[in-house]
């Protein structure tokens, strides 16, 4: 791939779309980005547009296939993985956690099902009380798997939405007790082979430190250190963060691969899993009462940009990140930036992205 980087307010493209109305956009769009750069803002960001004319790359700061830590949009891409046992009926959405992982029981836990691990619904957290501590001792993820498996739940399974990371972690943990595989070489494997994203990981996988994007971990979320230089050995940016390869948080990737991870499901390609499997993706599985998600994405015109229809799925990141697929256009957008997406409201993330929904 073109390793070109455009610095400052330069505009490189790799690829390009016909001219036109999305066009145009896509070029606001870049010119947002490319300011956000300019002006010390941002340290780093790409912009990956697909539609039916075509797709474009746009680099800000650093190359084209830079890969970016894309914190929870690792969500879907975890799921997707998991979803492969699902479609070769190794699983079902309806098992019973405990059925994999014996230790998730007593409490209601044992009414916990695989479908709610991916739909946020369980009743875990999102990040565990004691977090930072085991983040300090650069504690393995089976630890914080044993923690969440003894969580207290904060309502009964199904009853309500709440966004939970540690959801995420228990599924790639049944992943990993199906497969026999641990979950990196296993998202690897069913996951970016298949689809050739070559330039993505969970954890380092090739990459060296070098080739990575930083985060701009001043402005971190408090989970993730939130810019205390007591917390350089446990960030995002620290070796132990990059290499622990979280399924809720540590895939690192290139835009143009993110790209290619959304647009699977906008066709239903069936190269990950049976096309009706990839379509009960991204479609609603929680009741009207509920926030709608899909499995392991964020569904519906929320997931997108203002402008995105209803039939929108996708995911944002707290490192800064955001990409969403909007079956209406046949759109792909993939914005990714080193600015944790705490920094700043609008975050230039956001700016970008509503530029291309806009058209």
């Amino acid at each position: 791939m073109d390793r070109r980087t455009a610095i400052g307010t330069g505009l490189g493209v790799v690829g390009g779309l016909a001219a036109g109305p999305a066009a145009a956009a896509i070029d606001r769009a870049a010119a947002s980005l490319a300011g956000a750069v300019a002006s010390g803002r941002v340290r780093g960001a790409v912009l990956h547009v697909a539609g039916p004319d075509g797709a474009a790359t746009h680099p800000f700061g650093v190359a084209a296939d830079a890969p970016f830590l894309l914190g929870s949009i690792a969500k879907p891409i975890s799921a997707a993985a998991v979803m492969t046992l699902v479609a070769g009926a190794a699983a079902r959405l309806d098992d019973p956690v405990h059925r994999f992982l014996p230790d998730v029981a007593g409490a209601g836990r044992e009414r916990i099902t695989l479908g709610h691990l991916l739909t946020h619904v369980s009743g875990l957290p999102d990040q565990l009380p004691d977090n930072d501590a085991l983040r300090r001792e650069h504690a393995p993820l089976a630890e914080f798997a044993a923690r969440a498996a003894r969580t207290p739940l904060a309502f009964a399974p199904g009853e309500r939405y709440r966004y939970s990371s540690m959801g995420i972690l228990l599924a790639a943990r049944i992943a990993e007790r199906i497969s026999g595989e641990s979950f990196q070489p296993f998202v690897a494997r069913t996951v970016f082979g298949p689809l050739g994203m070559t330039r993505s990981a969970l954890g380092m996988g090739r990459f060296t430190a070098a080739e990575v994007v930083p985060v701009q971990t001043e402005h971190a979320a408090p989970e993730a250190g939130g810019g205390d230089p007591a917390a350089r050995d446990w960030d995002w940016n620290s070796p132990w963060w990059r290499a622990l390869g979280a399924p809720w948080g540590g895939v690192q990737a290139s835009a143009a691969d993110v790209g290619t991870f959304l647009a699977e499901f906008l066709s239903a390609g069936g190269r990950l899993c049976a096309p009706d499997v990839e379509r009960l993706m991204v479609r609603n599985h929680n009741p009207p009462a509920i926030r709608p998600r899909g499995l392991g994405f964020d569904v519906g015109s929320a997931a997108g940009s203002p402008g995105c229809s209803a039939a929108t799925f996708g995911h944002t990141g707290s490192t800064g990140t955001i990409a969403w697929a909007d079956p209406a256009t046949g759109t792909v957008c993939v914005v990714l930036t080193s600015l944790p997406a705490r920094a700043v409201t609008p975050h230039p993330r956001d700016e970008a992205a509503a530029l291309v929904a806009a058209g």
